[in-house]
């Protein structure tokens, strides 16, 4: 059965893992767009963003794991800090993909997301001296029983057993001759379709209004914004409020109080932490996929590095991408748009005119990514450091996608 008008379909997949006893002792939410797909049709971080966002507001962490713990894939955009990751960990185990590249930036993410309380698990673990670094950081070591040879297998969890804190975890275990050797060779969780295959769990969410989103997005990304605007804001729509408040409600929030109102919730988890909830649902209902995603963020991105070079305001310069972008998809005219979201006069004119020097840096982003060609020196902008930004957004976008597997 579908989804009402007004409402959506939302849907999760989970697949369960074993302790040596035959207990759950958690699930690994994956990202599933269908109610029988078997795996995800989309990668990256839009899939990761959408596991995320479902988790703790669709359901909520806890009608999903149950009081277990909920292992989530991450891309190097949530593991450096570039995409907001608004789960809290006491149930969240963080997944890092056996693609993400484990270079200084990466590694000093992952300390500093394990220094705030979250469980580390490394997928697909193979020892080398990339790995390495992380063994310390890490609470789990994932091990494909699928792909890899007995004796490195054996080998592996021999090396392991060094970190006392280390679990080692089977996964891909899919016949029973698997299951048996893992438990031979003493592994401390199991998962795999030999003990489960992944379920698909289903929801009916109310479906955001585009506008509002719209509005929202600009809002918390402005550094001015007052959180009695944006509580206003997300009261005047039911999807918006009805998911912050079961955000803020469960397990996932840390919050001991049950909360009834929008402003409540918004005092309560404070305003930084209310920025990085709002921004990741507005990112996730505004892009309709992995394609979406990436052609903003990039065009982001582009913007607030060239702001940088001509000494502008980075979060205007990012926010004013964000939009432009967000404007591509919307069937709707530009200067309404604009009229009806909370800009500041710049910003409006730089998006709605190109007037401005922030009307400058989205012409030179939206030129330079018209024409795929050296744009003339300018005497603030050089050929070579414009290059380097639109290469480095590009890299960013081509890593965010290309980072996660299907699952």
């Amino acid at each position: 059965m579908g989804a009402q008008p007004g409402t959506r379909m939302v849907r999760v997949g989970r697949q369960a893992l074993y302790d040596a006893a035959g207990r759950i002792v958690g699930y690994e939410l994956l990202f599933r767009d269908e109610a029988d797909a078997d795996s995800a049709s989309a990668r990256g971080a839009y899939a990761t963003s959408q596991v995320i966002v479902n988790a703790f507001t669709e359901f909520g962490l806890d009608q999903l794991v149950g009081g277990r713990l909920g292992f989530v894939n991450l891309t190097r955009e949530f593991l450096v800090g570039e995409l907001p990751l608004p789960l809290a960990p006491e149930h969240t185990v963080l997944e890092i993909l056996e693609s993400v590249p484990l270079d200084d930036e990466v590694i000093a993410g992952v300390a500093d997301l394990a220094a705030r309380g979250y469980a580390i698990a490394l997928d697909d673990f193979v020892f080398n001296h990339s790995t390495a670094r992380l063994l310390d950081i890490a609470t789990y070591v994932k091990i494909d029983m699928l792909d890899t040879a007995p004796q490195v297998l054996a080998a592996v969890v021999t090396t392991c057993r060094h970190y006392p804190r280390l679990k080692i975890i089977a996964e891909r275990v899919e016949t029973a001759a698997q299951l048996a050797l893992a438990q031979r060779l003493g592994f401390d969780l199991y998962q795999g379709y030999a003990l489960s295959r992944p379920q698909i769990v289903s929801t009916v969410s109310l479906a955001p209004s585009r506008l509002r989103t719209l509005r929202l997005l600009a809002l918390v990304n402005d550094p001015d914004a007052d959180m009695d605007d944006v509580a206003s804001l997300v009261a005047t729509d039911p999807a918006l409020s009805f998911r912050l408040l079961k955000a803020v409600n469960s397990v996932a929030s840390g919050i001991r109080h049950q909360v009834a109102s929008v402003h409540q919730a918004a005092v309560l988890v404070g305003f930084n932490r209310l920025r990085k909830w709002l921004t990741l649902m507005a990112l996730s209902d505004v892009t309709g996929g992995e394609e979406d995603l990436t052609s903003i963020m990039v065009r982001a991105r582009f913007c607030q590095r060239i702001a940088e070079g001509l000494g502008l305001p980075t979060d205007s310069a990012f926010t004013m991408g964000l939009l432009d972008g967000a404007f591509d998809l919307v069937e709707q005219d530009r200067g309404t748009l604009v009229g009806q979201l909370p800009l500041t006069p710049e910003l409006a004119r730089a998006l709605l005119e190109g007037a401005g020097p922030l009307g400058e840096v989205l012409r030179i982003a939206r030129t330079y990514e018209a024409i795929e060609e050296f744009l003339p020196d300018r005497p603030t902008v050089s050929t070579v450091d414009l290059t380097r930004a639109y290469l480095e957004s590009i890299r960013w976008a081509e890593e965010l996608a290309a980072s996660q597997p299907d699952q």
